[in-house]
């Protein structure tokens, strides 16, 4: 099965633009939305800096758009941005698509998870194309290592990371929680 393509953005870039999808929005507000004490920051923290600088180049590559000011309680109005028809396109095309490295499943992949949950959506489709995507891996760490030195060590953290893995979706897929 092939994954959808989707453009090349930071983790950030998408991060900032789910929380914009999920209704229209000023930049603080998604500023505290992915602070380490906010809602999502606990799986991905941005920071103000680079969340406004995500805003600019998703308003750049007409992810997201003005539609408006709301008057701050301090300092200058702020703009409401909402997500335009391409950037939700874009967005669930994302929250769709399995990562690629083991490694990105503490980061990106726990973060779709949290973005489905927010938007009430199932993580079912995910979990069982993620499983798919990692099929291969899961099978190919499971031979005996041939090793020595390092090399024994390092490759037996890999294959303790990928069966943590492994075990960790299988508990998502239906049934299991």
């Amino acid at each position: 099965m092939a994954s959808p393509v989707v453009p090349a953005r930071t983790l950030a870039d998408w991060a900032v633009l789910c929380v914009v999808a999920e209704a229209p929005t000023h930049g603080w507000a998604v500023v505290r939305a992915l602070a380490s004490d906010g809602p999502l920051g606990s799986v991905w923290t941005v920071p103000r800096a680079v969340v406004y600088r995500s805003l600019a180049t998703l308003a750049a590559t007409g992810s997201v758009e003005p539609t408006g000011e709301e008057r701050g309680s301090r300092g200058p109005s702020r703009t409401i941005v909402r997500v335009t028809p391409s950037g939700r396109n874009a967005a669930r095309r994302w929250l769709d698509t399995p990562v690629t490295h083991v490694r990105d499943v503490r980061s990106e992949l726990l973060l779709k998870l949290a973005f489905l949950e927010r938007a009430g959506r199932s993580r079912e489709a995910l979990v069982a194309r993620q499983l798919e995507v990692f099929a291969p891996l899961f099978a190919s760490l499971r031979a005996a290592g041939s090793g020595e030195g390092f090399d024994a060590v390092h490759e037996r953290w890999r294959r303790e990371q990928v069966a943590a893995v492994e075990r960790f979706l299988r508990s998502l897929s239906p049934g299991a929680l």
